[in-house]
């Protein structure tokens, strides 16, 4: 650890010793009715530099390196603008971008997924972004719930308010890479229950990868990637700036602040963030408190850098603490109000268990059943140009420790007790272009070691993992087609020791213990596979007219089994469930084809992508079940689920449509739809079992989201950007579910509503004093569970006395939000 710290402060310090050539960009941002366009953005995507606009337009980017630079412009309801500009060192450019009202931006930039910087309309792979200022309209308790409202065909497992999963087109866990601003994330990320360990508060930016990513990123990309940007320093030379953030929420009484701080001069630029979120448990019309589901959650960011005329490189250190209560959903039979837990697992009766007082329910303190994770980062991010190109290297360490607490005779007892280190490079290099040839090769991979600590449960073992793989990819211009593929070879190494666990005389509980232990017995016996495959990508975007886009591509994905699938045999404590693999599942495959048509122009953005998705050897949960076609209880109080592997085709749609009318330039509506099927082609099965275990499990329903918006005319005055929105997010019925042994059942659809309105309070000289965003959800408090609710299934009883089993989503939230910088 101590080398590699080492390592990563040399790649910081040494570059800074060259010879810097900058020059600046300044300029106006203005509407084409020539009036300035207040705090646009203008940012050089592949560089990593941009600023904020003031009150007037006017933008400075300093230190920008010499030659060919690529500037885009861009505002929350007018069309990104892109440049391409040539700046000599020493010169301070004048530029003036004019932006066309819209409400949607599909030459928008993006760096995920795609060799080089590339607008949204020509990557042949979809690609969605959402900006921190959508983020910030919505009252949000993780930045992946963020992301889901506003991106169509992502969706989230959850397991209350603080912890979820992203999907993409009905795939998530292991499928679904999340990347901290390209590092990957990676803290047990196949846990139902296990959340991202990201400050939502910093994120500048977020771009979604909609469909195969292992040719850039390897085996867990097969789904898609969520990359999760945080700023970089932005405005005046030599002037230290920040933004103070102070957010409350009525429903489960979150309580947020967070104090972010910037400062960069003659090329030299460092941040920090500190946040801090504390929330007690949910409300719901149907359960009232949902007991056991609040949270308490610091994070610590900080960044250094340099940035000259050779390149770039940044140094981030990250810490991240979470405790969070585990819920359970037991409750008495006919009052349904929630009961704790008093005894071990094996004496615990859940029909005798005492009442949760209304004190326990409303308070903040963290309850003796809880999981608590710390999250440690550190990593670089250097860019060089070399021999006419550009080399990027990022080397990353990181460490996740967690914790569950299900002991409630002995709270200080964790559980599950796991410590994952991961060591992270990925090395690329962009070619000089070549008649118009672009060429990127590159290589990527990580290594990793869980172990099991202080620990009573053992799910998985204690595991070493290498990954390693490399790829060429290739665009090339050809008038208005451009084309773009390449190919990846993947290799991953997964091997672990004899794991024993016996009975500890002094505690009663299991522990982990040597062979020779009395009582010991080989819960994990000894493994070593490696598991390797090949991606392939190949695709088109075809600019037919300014206004229409068509684009298509057909990629190959592999994912190799991840450690549960493969090697679980033990009881979760936070999922309640008992986990089961399988030694000799085969790695994924996946064939998936994407067609897309996007329409532009300045009143109407449209789009619509139909996807398909063949995967061989899909691993997915099913619940065990005995000869009779019970299910099997290992631990009382828990289900056993066992990993399956089939063949299985995934198919769907996302549309959307964006309108901004010439008469009514104040007014934007939005509207989006996403619809996936997931069927399963098992054949081992019982004739009369097949339609039950015809669809895959965890397949979202059809969604939908509308949004309406007006915003006030920018004039004279003190405020600035007032808004008010009206949202509508539906979810129809979910009738195509994986139904065998009652793993899931039909979901009812819903409708939810919400109000929002914002504003912007500006000093005399017009200077950002402060924002104020308020926002209502589910207006009516709707009662609704979500089909990717887990807790829809926390419940001890075949019936209840009011119809509704399991808990339900939150009711109705009323959140604040102000920002204030300076």
């Amino acid at each position: 650890m101590k080398q590699l710290l080492l390592a990563m402060l040399l790649l910081l310090l040494l570059p800074g010793c060259l010879l810097a050539q900058t020059g600046t960009l300044a300029g106006t941002v203005r509407d084409e009715q020539l009036r300035p366009v207040p705090f646009a953005s203008v940012a050089l995507p592949a560089a990593g530099l941009g600023a904020t606009a003031d009150a007037e337009g006017a933008f400075t980017i300093a230190n920008v390196p010499a030659g060919p630079v690529r500037v885009l412009a861009s505002a929350v309801g007018y069309t990104a603008v892109n440049r391409n500009v040539n700046l000599a060192a020493g010169q301070t450019l004048p530029l003036t971008f004019t932006l066309a009202a819209a409400p949607a931006a599909l030459a928008d930039v993006v760096v995920t997924g795609v060799s080089r910087a590339t607008e949204v309309r020509r990557s042949p792979v979809p690609i969605a972004t959402l900006s921190r200022r959508e983020i910030s309209l919505n009252a949000n308790t993780n930045v992946i719930d963020a992301a889901v409202r506003g991106i169509p065909g992502l969706s989230a497992v959850t397991t209350g308010p603080n912890v979820s999963k992203p999907f993409i087109r009905g795939l998530g866990y292991n499928r679904v890479l999340t990347l901290y601003n390209g590092l990957r994330q990676e803290g047990q990320q196949w846990g139902d229950e296990h959340g991202v360990e990201v400050d939502g508060y910093d994120i500048e930016r977020v771009e979604v990868v909609k469909g195969p990513a292992s040719l850039l990123y390897g085996s867990d990309a097969v789904a898609g990637v969520v990359n999760l940007l945080p700023a970089l320093p932005s405005g005046p030379e030599g002037r230290l700036r920040g933004e103070a953030l102070a957010e409350y929420q009525s429903n489960n009484g979150l309580v947020g602040n967070s104090l972010g701080l910037n400062y960069q001069k003659n090329g030299f630029q460092t941040s920090f963030r500190a946040s801090h979120r504390l929330a007690r448990d949910y409300r719901n019309s149907v359960d009232g408190l949902v007991y056991n589901t609040g949270f308490r959650e610091l994070t610590l960011t900080g960044m250094a850098g340099v940035r000259k005329a050779w390149g770039s490189s940044h140094c981030y250190l990250t810490l991240y603490d979470n405790q969070q209560e585990i819920p359970d959903g037991s409750r008495d039979s006919l009052s349904r109000r929630f009961t704790r837990q008093m005894a071990e697992s094996g004496l615990d009766d859940v029909k005798n268990r005492p009442l949760v007082t209304d004190n326990e329910l409303r308070s903040y303190g963290i309850g003796p059943l809880h999981q608590r994770i710390r999250h440690y980062r550190v990593f670089t991010k250097t860019q060089v140009a070399l021999g006419g190109g550009e080399l990027h290297l990022l080397l990353g360490a990181q460490q996740n420790q967690r914790e569950e607490f299900n002991h409630p005779t002995v709270p200080s007892q964790p559980g599950l007790a796991l410590r994952l280190t991961t060591f992270t490079y990925d090395v690329r290099y962009h070619l000089p272009t070549w008649q118009g040839l672009e060429m990127s090769v590159g290589s990527n991979g990580m290594g990793q070691l869980n172990r099991h600590l202080n620990a009573t449960d053992f799910p998985i073992p204690n595991y070493n993992l290498l990954d390693a793989g490399g790829f060429v990819l290739l665009k090339k211009p050809l008038g208005k087609l451009e084309i773009s593929g390449g190919a990846r070879y993947d290799t991953r190494l997964v091997s672990w020791q004899d794991f024993y666990v016996a009975p500890n005389p002094a505690t009663g509980f299991d522990q982990a213990a040597g062979p020779a232990q009395a009582g010991a017995a080989l819960q994990f016996p000894a493994f070593r596979r490696r598991y390797q495959g090949w991606s392939a990508s190949l695709g088109a975007s075809y600019v037919a007219t300014e206004r229409l886009t068509l684009r298509a591509n057909l990629a190959r994905g592999y994912r190799a089994p991840n450690i549960p699938e493969i090697g679980s045999n033990g009881l979760d404590p936070g999922a309640h469930i008992v986990y089961l693999g399988n030694r000799g599942f085969e790695p994924e495959f996946s064939w998936q084809q994407d067609v897309g048509v996007l329409w532009h122009q300045s009143e109407v953005d449209a789009s619509v992508e139909v996807f398909h998705n063949y995967v061989q050897n899909f691993i997915y949960q099913a619940r065990l079940q005995d000869a009779a076609g019970q299910p099997v209880v290992i631990v009382p109080g828990n289900v056993t689920y066992q990993f399956q592997q089939a063949a299985a085709r995934l198919y769907g749609l996302e549309a959307s449509l964006s309108w901004r009318p010439a008469a009514l330039p104040w007014l934007a509506w939005s509207s989006s739809a996403a619809f996936v099927t997931g069927e399963s082609a098992q054949t081992n099965l019982p004739a009369q079992q097949e339609e039950a275990a015809r669809y895959l499990p965890l397949i979202p329903p059809l969604r939908g989201r509308t949004e309406l918006r007006a915003t006030a005319p920018v004039r004279a005055g003190r405020f600035t950007g007032t808004y008010a929105r009206l949202t509508i997010d539906g979810s129809a019925r979910q009738t195509r579910f994986y139904a065998l042994d009652n793993t899931e059942t039909a979901t009812p659809g819903y409708a939810l509503l919400g109000l929002g309105a914002g504003t912007t309070y500006t000093s005399r000289a017009g200077r950002t004093v402060a924002q104020l965003i308020v926002q209502v959800d589910n207006v009516f408090d709707t009662a609704y569970q979500a089909h990717l609710n887990r807790l829809k299934y926390f419940e001890y009883y075949a019936s209840s006395p009011t119809g509704r089993t399991g808990i339900f989503n939150p009711g109705r939230n009323v959140g604040v939000k102000v920002l204030v910088p300076f």
